[in-house]
C-alpha cells in the first residue's frame, strides 16, 4: 500500500492519464508499448490508472518512448496554462519561404504562446505570384482553409478548387497542395493545422 502523503503529493500530476493519453495520440496499445518500454502490459495498466507510481527510470523508458522529457510529467494540471493571448502588435508575419522573392504568401502564427498545443492556427495573406512561381508543400496531418477575404484556387493533388470570400476546405495535409491568389484584390485566410 502506498504511503498517502506521496499518494496525494503525486496525485495533481496525473501522471498516469498523461501516459495513456499519449498511447492513445500513437494510437497504441498497452502491449506495444510494453514491447517498446520492456515493461508489462498489466504494469502499464495500473501505471494508466494510478494504482501504482513510476519510478523515474521507468517514467523515462515510456518518455523516451513518445520523445517527451520527464518535465511533461510533473507540469501541475491545475497551474498549467490554458489560456494563451497572441497580440496582434506581438505577432511576426513571415514569407512561405524565407530568403526567397515572389513568396504565395505571408503567415503570422495566431497561438504562439500556447503550450502543448493541439492544434496550430495561421493567418495568411495571400500575394500575386506567377503559376510556375507557386511551390507545392505538404506537411503531416490535416487542414482546414476558411477564406474570409478574396478569392483563391487551392490545388490539392492534381484538383483544384476555387474559393470565395466565407468558403472553408478541410483536406489531409500530407497530400502536396498549394495556394494561388485570384484577382487584384487583398487574399486572406485563417488556417488550422493539426498533426
Amino acid at each position: 500500500m502506498m504511503n498517502e502523503t506521496i499518494v496525494n503529493g503525486l496525485k495533481p500530476y496525473l501522471i498516469g492519464d498523461k501516459i495513456r493519453s499519449l498511447r492513445l495520440r500513437k494510437s497504441m496499445g498497452l502491449v506495444e508499448l510494453g514491447k517498446h518500454t520492456g515493461l508489462s502490459a498489466a504494469m502499464l495498466s495500473k501505471l494508466e490508472r494510478g494504482k501504482l507510481f513510476p519510478t523515474l527510470p521507468t517514467l523515462l523508458r515510456i518518455a523516451l518512448v513518445f520523445s517527451v522529457g520527464l518535465d511533461y510529467f510533473f507540469t501541475d494540471e491545475r497551474k498549467r496554462r490554458v489560456v494563451a493571448l497572441a497580440r496582434k502588435s506581438d505577432r511576426m508575419r513571415f514569407p512561405e519561404r524565407p530568403g526567397q522573392e515572389n513568396v504565395a504568401y505571408f503567415f503570422e502564427s495566431l497561438d504562439y504562446p500556447a503550450t502543448q498545443r493541439k492544434i496550430s492556427t495561421f493567418l495568411a495573406d495571400f500575394q500575386a505570384v506567377h503559376d510556375d512561381k507557386v511551390k507545392p508543400h505538404m506537411h503531416p496531418g490535416h487542414e482546414l482553409l476558411y477564406l474570409f477575404k478574396g478569392e483563391l484556387i487551392l490545388t490539392i493533388g492534381s484538383t483544384e478548387y476555387q474559393l470565395q470570400e466565407g468558403d472553408s476546405i478541410y483536406f489531409d495535409s500530407a497530400v502536396l497542395h498549394s495556394y494561388c491568389k485570384v484577382g487584384k484584390g487583398s487574399t486572406s485566410a485563417i488556417i488550422v493545422t493539426a498533426a
